[in-house]
């Protein structure tokens, strides 16, 4: 077994020996390829295995043919997600160039159709993206009862950030979680609202009180979807202004990011402002680059998951089903981002490996 597959070969099979009419191995990579190639569901994922039949078999052994879209039900849910999550970590980590400077952003996301309020949880996953790598790097499913605060620094366990930025939005803004970077050997890029005392007014007071000439600054303009964007990024590297800086272990500077958008029709403009705490020791030009980049793990993880797999959709309830499948779309969308012999969108390599063997097996074992 070559390139990603061999991975899984030592997982351990969730199904009783006697019971075993399809090995593992053929399930996993049968659902991989389907799910390269568009297919969102388990009967989807059986017409896919029957209808490729002659080619999986070149590579599969399929002693009783192709599983029964029940048998991927069953098989899925009943996966130790823990175990397939290994083994995916085990992947990446050896294909992710790790480079000093990576930019690694952490967020979570829920799987709307795998659950109900109030019966079954619905299950949140927090996602670790790098736009360097063009991966997910890593992911954790929240406890039931908890969120993304107790998930974060479970996620942070499993990664090498040593000489990387990590960038989460304001639920992760924790004394503990910043801790846990600096100790770790990276930086922290934390968006600051108003869950931490009074960090966010002494922000804002320090920005108000110190004068243009106490600030580094550093702007870049946009245009694009009918308006013009001007972002602004002031740092201040006087941390005495927080109240309580000595918790926040290694801060180096605080900073606002004021975004400012004109509509080219109507002229008409509106301005935001945000604030951060970072780590970092970076000028004003790279944090205006950090904050810029955190937005890759919404637009290139969360929007091509909704968009390209249909992952807010997805109805799979069943056991451990809904959070292995997640694995699985994270696989093929990492196999399908870093797929470079042709310039085509997401979208189209979808396609284009569907219509395709070739282009198939490129994007599956290389």
């Amino acid at each position: 077994m070559t390139g990603l597959m061999r991975f899984f070969e030592n997982m351990e099979d969730p199904r009783v020996e006697r019971t075993q009419q399809h090995r593992f191995i053929d399930i996993i990579t049968i659902t991989i390829a389907a799910v390269i190639c568009g297919c969102e569901d388990w009967n989807e994922i059986e017409l896919f295995g029957k209808l490729k039949k002659e080619w999986l078999s070149q590579f599969l052994a399929l002693p009783n043919g192709i599983p029964s879209h029940d048998t991927f039900n069953r098989f899925f849910a009943a996966l130790n997600p823990v175990s397939l999550q290994e083994c995916f970590l085990n992947w990446v980590h050896e294909v992710a160039q790790i480079t000093e400077g990576r930019i690694v952003s952490i967020d979570g996301k829920r799987l709307r159709g795998s659950g109900t309020q109030g019966k079954k949880a619905i299950v949140h996953m927090v996602s670790a993206w790098c736009n360097t790598n063009n991966m997910v790097l890593g992911q954790v499913k929240t406890d039931d009862k908890s969120n993304e605060i107790t998930a974060i620094p479970e996620l942070l366990k499993l990664l090498n950030i040593k000489g990387c930025t990590v960038t989460i939005d304001a639920m992760g803004c924790q004394k503990d979680i910043a801790d846990n970077i600096i100790e770790m050997g990276g930086d922290y890029m934390l968006a600051v609202k108003g869950n931490q005392g009074t960090l966010l007014d002494d922000i804002k007071e320090a920005f108000k009180e110190t004068p243009a000439a106490g600030l580094q600054s550093s702007s870049s303009i946009e245009t694009g979807h009918g308006r013009i964007e001007k972002r602004t990024c002031d740092v201040i590297t006087d941390t005495d202004w927080v109240c309580n800086k000595k918790d926040w272990k290694g801060l180096q500077g605080l900073v606002r990011i004021t975004s400012e958008r004109t509509d080219k029709a109507s002229r008409e403009k509106q301005q935001e402002q945000r604030y951060y705490i970072s780590s970092s020791r970076q000028d004003a030009t790279a944090l205006l680059h950090i904050t810029r980049q955190h937005w890759g793990v919404e637009n290139k993880l969360h929007w091509m998951l909704d968009v390209n797999f249909g992952e807010d959709d997805s109805q799979k309830k069943a056991g451990n089903a809904a959070q292995n499948f997640s694995v699985i779309t994270r696989i093929a969308l990492n196999l399908l981002q870093n797929e470079k012999s042709r310039k085509l969108s997401i979208k189209k390599k979808k396609l284009a490996a569907g219509w395709q063997h070739d282009y198939l097996a490129t994007i599956l074992f290389s």
